[in-house]
């Protein structure tokens, strides 16, 4: 069973057991881990500090967590010790399955391989020549809404998200990759999840109704990107186009070699997750913070007024929407898209005093330690004004750490930043959105941060 109660015999100094909720006799804390883990993880530091431990099953069946919500703790595990905590947890493990080795989810030399060969095609100059595409989608969205009363935001900006991505991977292909993945992942994403949080799990070959049905939805998506790929690579003169499909294709060195056709879909996925689900998240939850803040979202239009006028943003502009920035930063803040980030140790390490045995399972979680009172002055308020240079200077790297950090920090960091402020920026130029009713939108934790409701606001065309 992995985490087992603290060694009392540190070398460093005395450690005591780790304190955690007591939760059930039998069941420990899996009902309340169930059915609202944020929620969970957030009383847990309350209530027992910055590293707790927290176990949830039946005896012979029991999961124990170790919570580590610092920004020191953090830090160790993503970044000063991060070769000691391996993504070898239940949830990669699914997620691999489902979605392939790639950057992601791959470990060792199969990770330091695929980053040097993507990397470049990550570089700040190359991400900035997509900032057309982003501007043409965000625009094609503020033409859709032109006459509605209302939209929801969760499926507006999923959907704006998702044709961003594939079109920038996929180029002319895009049409015929929209729909399949907008249809297949949340079946994907909902049987990984629920897999990798299942005490028990039968084996994926049997033909059980949830196996079938996931089975099928990752057999349309892998045949939808391994058609455009083998198109691709049999052309004439090779793979040719600036989409990142193509650049992956042509990716190659001496030492690394190129990827192969599985390779290149197992990319593919990746960015179309991360790149899809996260950026999506994101400018959906500031939308509606600013739909709900109008001094807030009125000086946000203000700024995109003034630095856009009538014409279409630029990569340029990023740095010149300081403001908007500031309020997707708190967006993020407020909302991370990967709320808990799991890890598992490979050996005996020392955080906050206490001692992690090797195998045990770890979290850090954003949605924690971004609201962790210690960091951050009544932390539930919106307050983008958190983000200026003077209230960032001295605070910890690992008080905001949406992208997490560490030689395994999100590589498409920068393309997020730049779809969602240039998207952010036409949207308010065209629209004043106002919160449909007041209340905060109910959220879990899936793959990504999942909404468990709509973000409804009401839309009216600006002058």
């Amino acid at each position: 069973m992995t985490g087992t109660d603290t060694d009392v015999h540190a070398e460093a100094r005395p450690v005591e057991a780790i304190p955690g909720p007591k939760g059930l006799p039998l069941l420990g804390s899996m009902f309340e881990l169930q059915q609202d883990s944020l929620g969970a993880f957030l009383r847990a530091r309350r209530d027992h500090g910055d590293v707790v431990r927290i176990s949830a099953g039946p005896p012979g069946l029991r999961t124990v967590v170790h919570g580590v919500f610092s920004a020191e703790g953090v830090q160790q595990v993503l970044a000063t010790e991060s070769a000691n905590f391996r993504k070898d947890n239940p949830f990669y493990e699914e997620v691999r399955a489902a979605f392939g080795n790639g950057l992601l989810t791959s470990q060792d030399a199969d990770y330091l391989r695929q980053r040097r060969l993507v990397q470049p095609l990550f570089t700040k100059r190359r991400v900035d020549g997509y900032a057309d595409a982003i501007a043409q989608e965000a625009a094609a969205v503020t033409a859709r809404w032109h006459g509605r009363e209302g939209v929801d935001l969760i499926e507006e900006m999923s959907r704006l998200a998702l044709r961003t991505v594939a079109r920038i991977l996929f180029g002319a292909d895009v049409e015929a990759a929209v729909e399949v993945i907008h249809r297949s992942f949340p079946v994907i994403n909902d049987y990984a999840l629920n897999r990798a949080y299942a005490p028990v799990n039968l084996p994926r070959e049997w033909p059980t109704p949830g196996n079938r049905r996931a089975m099928a939805a990752i057999g349309e998506v892998y045949a939808v990107c391994d058609r455009i790929i083998a198109e691709r690579r049999a052309a004439p003169d090779g793979p040719v186009g600036d989409d990142l499909l193509t650049l992956l294709a042509q990716a190659g060195s001496e030492e690394d070699g190129s990827l192969d056709a599985t390779e290149i879909r197992d990319q593919v996925l990746v960015f179309l997750l991360a790149g899809h689900e996260t950026t999506a998240t994101s400018m959906a939850f500031t939308l509606h913070l600013l739909a709900r803040h109008p001094e807030e979202r009125a000086r946000a239009q203000r700024e995109a007024d003034e630095v856009l006028g009538e014409r279409a943003p630029t990569a340029a502009d990023l740095e010149r929407l300081p403001y908007l920035t500031r309020v997707l930063k708190e967006g993020m803040r407020l909302y991370p898209a990967a709320p808990v980030v799991g890890r598992r140790a490979v050996a005996d390490t020392e955080i906050g005093g206490y001692r992690i045995r090797a195998g045990s399972d770890v979290v850090v979680a954003p949605w924690v330690t971004h609201r962790n009172p210690d960091l951050w002055e009544d932390p539930e308020r919106f307050d983008p004004e958190r983000f200026t240079p003077e209230r960032s200077a001295g605070r910890h790297r690992y008080a905001w750490f949406p992208f997490g950090g560490g030689p395994r920090a999100c590589i498409g960091q920068h393309f997020s930043m730049l779809e969602s402020v240039l998207a952010l920026a036409t949207l308010l130029r065209a629209c004043d959105l106002e919160a449909a009713d007041d209340a905060e939108v109910p959220v879990g934790a899936g793959i990504t941060l999942q909404a468990k409701g709509p973000a409804r606001v009401r839309l009216r065309p600006r002058a």
